[in-house]
């Protein structure tokens, strides 16, 4: 039996078909937008296109996010990687959406 939990990916398509384009409202698996999904290791890989190289910064970076915070509820899912490609600012959206997440801050404990 393997260490890392094997990833239902019908349900990570499942958590997909959530994530809307908000500035065209519809669901973007309905707009095969997605590329490429994989899951490897608890990894799930996202590759996607934006509808057009020009969508507006803050709607690619919702999407991706989305998309992320989505898959992420799947059972064994680690972490998640989102790539979007063909966007005119994918580098800058890429990196924000898969930044490393700072672990929580514990409180420093108060001297008796």
């Amino acid at each position: 039996m393997s260490a890392v939990e094997e990833i239902d990916m019908k349900e990570v398509q499942r958590q997909l078909a959530k994530v809307v384009d908000p500035e065209i409202g519809m669901p973007i698996v309905e707009m095969n937008l997605i590329d490429k999904l994989e899951a490897v290791d608890g990894v799930v890989n996202i590759e996607y296109h934006a509808t057009t190289p020009y969508c507006p910064p803050i709607f690619a970076l919702k999407i991706s996010q989305d998309m992320k915070n989505y898959a992420l509820q799947v059972k064994g899912v680690k972490d998640v990687k989102v790539m979007v490609k063909g966007h005119y600012l994918a580098d800058a959206v890429n990196k924000q959406v898969n930044k490393p997440q700072a672990p929580p801050q514990q409180p420093a404990s108060s001297p008796k």
